[in-house]
């Protein structure tokens, strides 16, 4: 076994790349809005096809009432990440520093530190991609935690944006294509919104693109000035949203991603198996979060807040990271989601 206190050079520093997938954050949710109060406030335009009503020239007008709406409601859950920082770390060599060591361990403190920070964020972040999932899968969201009994958060959106594929798409008889047109009808007659991305996980792609109705319509009907289509290596696999290309003018993207639940430390799928999303960013996705509870923020709506504070005797410091955030997809029947295997 080699002694690492014989001179010698750290030729290489390996670090994992589970990194923090924000495709749904980003593609679906990129505003963000931020609430003085502890509450996430928005309103919500009654949109009705009205046309003008006919009468004769000799009588007077009709009245019309004018278009309502409505003020939504939501009370975020409160994140509090809170960790201790361990005196000896400074005192022993840091990840990627020489053999021997390389710094004093005032060095080491901070950069430790700022790595426990990034962390506490990244894992803020990882939570909202999480949360992203499951409101525009379900339209609502299931909010709980330690001391927080659970609350369901329901955006509204109609029942009629949850289905289940028959037969399946594992059925041979499938047509997965004419399934999609014929749910995007639905939250086009509710929203306006023509939906065009198809989000799927890694186990219904590899149904789908199997497909035989995909496959002839990918080798009989696309010219050759369409853009590439679900083609073999058109795209590689990434953690977060892959593009596989098109398909019927639909944008296919296959979504990979995972995370420990605290609730028993298992590590789960982000998006859920076997069912698919019909999206489009018009839904006006947004990252809300209220007002942070703590007086040395200021009582301020911020994304994230981190603060320290040093205990003395024994010297232990504290690091704090605080959000209160919510996903609030402000146009929630502009998706549709679908059961498939």
């Amino acid at each position: 076994m080699a002694d690492i206190y014989d001179t010698s050079v750290l030729v290489g520093v390996v670090r994992n790349l589970l990194g923090v997938p924000q495709f749904l954050l980003d593609r679906y949710f990129p505003v963000v809005q931020t609430e003085q109060s502890e509450e996430i406030h928005f309103d919500v335009e009654e949109g009705k096809r009205r046309v003008a009503p006919f009468v004769s020239p000799l009588v007077e007008g009709q009245i019309v009432a004018s278009k309502g709406y409505k003020t939504n409601v939501f009370t975020p859950a409160y994140i509090k990440d809170k960790r201790v920082v361990d005196m000896n770390r400074p005192f022993k060599r840091a990840f990627g520093e020489a053999f021997g060591g390389d710094r004093s361990p005032a060095e080491r403190l901070r950069a430790h530190i700022a790595s426990e920070l990034a962390d506490q964020r990244n894992m803020i972040d990882r939570r909202l991609e999480v949360m992203a999932a499951l409101v525009l899968v379900n339209g609502k969201i299931l909010i709980e935690g330690e001391k927080y009994p659970p609350v369901m958060v329901d955006f509204g959106r109609a029942v009629s944006h949850s289905v289940t594929a028959a037969p399946l798409w594992s059925d041979p008889n499938a047509k997965p294509l004419n399934d999609l047109a014929t749910w995007a009808a639905v939250p086009l007659q509710d929203s306006g919104v023509m939906l065009q991305d198809v989000v799927m996980p890694p186990n219904v792609w590899s149904v789908f693109r199997e497909n035989a109705q995909v496959k002839d319509r990918i080798d009989m009907y696309r010219t050759l000035s369409e853009p590439p289509s679900l083609l073999p290596g058109v795209a590689l696999q990434q953690e977060g949203g892959t593009f596989k290309g098109t398909v019927d003018s639909w944008n296919i993207w296959v979504y990979a991603g995972w995370y420990v639940d605290p609730k028993d430390n298992v590590e789960k799928q982000i998006w859920p198996a076997n069912k698919i999303a019909i999206l489009s960013p018009l839904l006006q996705g947004v990252r809300a979060f209220g007002a942070i509870k703590d007086e040395r923020a200021g009582l301020q709506p911020m994304p994230y807040y981190p603060k320290s504070w040093i205990q003395e005797d024994p010297s232990v410091r504290f690091l704090l990271m605080q959000s209160a955030p919510l996903l609030v997809p402000y146009r929630v029947n502009a998706t549709m989601s679908a059961q498939v295997l």
